[in-house]
């Protein structure tokens, strides 16, 4: 299981998947739900073919790390502090 939240440009292997997901996005609330989803996704090398066809999932569902993105300490902090944002998020949907 995958503690941390990975950077932008992750491509990783779900849970049950035969086709890696690239990491394009964080704390997605699903529209019509009050869900936060911690990661937003597309195919990979396929990429993002439609709003309908992204992958909404969870930092648990990753089975697998294939690559590691690009990070820097920008990247870094914001990272760090991607946890609290998602608990206020889940707070206040």
């Amino acid at each position: 299981m995958i503690d941390k939240y990975l950077p932008v440009g992750s491509v990783v292997l779900l849970k049950e998947a035969t086709r890696p997901v690239i990491i394009i996005g964080y704390t997605v609330v699903e529209d019509g739900s009050n869900q936060v989803w911690d990661y937003l996704g597309c195919v990979y090398p396929i990429g993002v073919v439609g709003r309908d066809k992204n992958l909404l999932f969870q930092k648990e569902q990753i089975d697998k790390v294939i690559f590691t993105g690009y990070s820097d300490e920008e990247g870094k902090k914001f990272l760090d502090n991607l946890d609290k944002t998602i608990e206020n998020m889940k707070i206040t949907v």
